[in-house]
């Protein structure tokens, strides 16, 4: 059976109507969509890299709205100061149990699961594209998009 071709605004507007959807789920289990995506981040992230300046860079963000989302997580027992990066005032903190107890409701898990249906082409296919989308959007540094 031949597909029919979709047309590139049509992909783009469903494309912003999934990520809009994706970003509404992030307001669950009293958190805001910047602490899922810092608990995600500091769950997945090299130990030397958890500090709350790498966040913000990872995140294209500046510091100060990055900082208040980090007082916030320790506020609320879901993540901890876990000593110096070495770096002068740079802490490094990490996930509390309940933090990671919390990351398995991550509304995120439900795009995990389709995601992983699809076969090794189409994650393929699919990551270039949100590669390029991205930096179309929002140069970032080489490899900060899929995590490596």
């Amino acid at each position: 059976m031949a597909r029919k071709l979709i047309r590139a605004d049509a992909l783009a507007r469903l494309f912003e109507q999934s990520t809009r959807a994706l970003h509404s789920t992030g307001h669950s289990h009293g958190l805001f969509p910047a602490q899922w995506t810092a608990l995600r981040y500091f769950a997945a992230a090299d130990r030397s890299q958890c500090t709350a300046i790498s966040l913000a860079r990872f995140q294209g963000m500046a510091f100060g709205p990055v900082s208040r989302t980090v007082r916030t997580l320790i506020s609320k027992g879901l993540l901890r100061k876990a000593g110096s990066a070495g770096r002068g005032r740079a802490e490094l903190l990490e996930l509390s149990d309940e933090g990671y107890q919390l990351l398995a409701s991550d509304p995120i898990r439900a795009v995990v699961q389709v995601l992983e249906d699809l076969d090794d082409a189409q994650r393929l296919a699919l990551a270039t594209a949100l590669e390029q989308i991205l930096l179309s959007i929002q140069p970032a540094e080489p490899g900060n998009a899929l995590g490596e």
